[in-house]
């Protein structure tokens, strides 16, 4: 069954005004009256919904639906703007993969350096990726997507999280094996997890100093360097198996 998301309450009248979402409902995949759909709205609650006119884009809600697809703690993906399209795939991925953010900062040694401009768009294409991956992997809710202009911008948000993990190549390099395991197995529901990664050639010294500073653990994750775009998917699925799978 398709799922859509929907800004704004689940109060009738219900019509769909968003100009992609009804495009894809009602053109592409030419929903009649009857059919049913899947819509979650602001409050991250699935509801069951019934197609009442295709011409006015209407729908009825039908029933709550108790699925709940979202992980057990809120896990924020921060990235050192990496090359290319490596941040589109990343949100696609880190979203199926349950993030329930997907930041970016220009790292020391980033190669990439994009402007105000250029991050804005950046950032709407990004939103669009996400809100397609979610509809996809049947979440509850969107990932924000951020992307700071200023490094500094981005530390200044650092102490709104409960555990901060650095993933840095060096642990991994010497064998370290446990941090990542300590650091999530002790994680209560509903708490906030920021793990941070750097770009093509890694966090810089300075940048692992100011992260320590701010309580962050340093982890290897696994005996192999991961690209930066796989390192984050490799962190949430370590989280889905510990959090999730092992109850």
């Amino acid at each position: 069954m398709q799922q859509y998301f929907i800004k704004g309450s689940p109060q009738p009248p219900l019509v769909v005004t968003d100009k992609d979402t009804a495009k894809h409902m009602f053109s592409v995949m030419r929903l009649k009256e009857g059919d049913q759909v899947t819509l979650v709205f602001d409050d991250g609650v699935k509801r069951l919904a019934r197609v009442l006119d295709p011409s006015q884009q209407s729908l009825e809600i039908v029933e709550e639906l108790a699925d709940n697809t979202e992980l057990p703690v809120q896990v924020t993906i921060a990235s050192g703007f990496p090359k290319g399209d490596k941040l589109e795939f990343i949100t696609q991925k880190a979203t199926e993969l349950g993030a329930s953010a997907i930041w970016a900062f220009p790292a020391d040694w980033s190669v990439a350096k994009w402007d105000g401009k250029k991050l804005a768009k950046k950032s709407e294409k990004l939103e669009k990726i996400a809100q397609g991956a979610a509809e996809q992997s049947k979440r509850n809710r969107i990932p924000e997507v951020r992307l700071f202009d200023k490094k500094a911008d981005f530390l200044a948000q650092l102490p709104q999280f409960d555990t901060i993990v650095v993933a840095y190549e060096e642990s991994a390099k010497e064998g370290e094996s446990a941090a990542l395991v300590r650091a999530l197995s002790g994680l209560a529901a509903g708490e906030k997890v920021l793990f941070i990664f750097g770009p093509e050639g890694g966090l810089s010294p300075d940048e692992i100093a100011a992260f320590g500073q701010a309580g962050a653990v340093s982890a290897g994750l696994g005996p192999r360097i991961l690209r930066a775009e796989t390192a984050p998917l490799y962190a949430l699925t370590a989280v889905s198996v510990l959090l999730e799978l092992n109850q």
